[in-house]
């Protein structure tokens, strides 16, 4: 077996890895917005559960999706079109995460304190979901690490 075919394997579940995370990010999101729903936050939290949590699976997606193609285009035998391209897939999913992250935080990305990453908020979301079923269930929850 010869390094290239090694590498397009290694890009191959790297292209496998951001698929399946946007797809169970998807799920997750579906599931919490349920779960938004079951305690009674309403509507409007539910949905924005949803949305915040899709945008943060679908930000994971890219991160990974960019890290792909950036494996495959640097172990390739290199060409200018073969650096085009890649230019133009990193240009566009670049310019779709910080619509996304705007659509999410409301701020652009560079007026950010602190940057957050796609695991971060499907993180977040899950961390709130667990706090707020502590809460309707009657149990004290601590935060993480403390």
């Amino acid at each position: 077996m010869q390094m290239e075919d090694v590498f397009t394997a290694v890009a191959v579940g790297f292209e496998v890895i951001g698929a399946a995370a946007m797809i169970v990010g998807f799920l997750i999101a579906l599931w919490l917005g349920f779960r938004s729903l079951q305690r009674g936050d309403g509507g409007r939290a539910a949905f924005t559960v949803l949305r915040t949590t899709l945008g943060g699976a679908i930000l994971l997606g890219l991160e990974v999706l960019v890290a792909a193609d950036l494996i495959r285009t640097i172990t390739s035998k290199p060409s200018l079109e073969d650096a085009a391209i890649l230019g133009l897939i990193v240009l566009i999913r670049t310019i779709l995460s910080m619509s996304i992250q705007v659509e999410i935080e409301g701020v652009l990305p560079w007026r950010r304190a602190m940057l957050t990453s796609g695991g971060q908020l499907l993180g977040q979301a899950i961390g709130k979901d667990r706090a707020a079923g502590a809460a309707a269930a009657g149990t004290p929850q601590t935060p993480a690490g403390q």
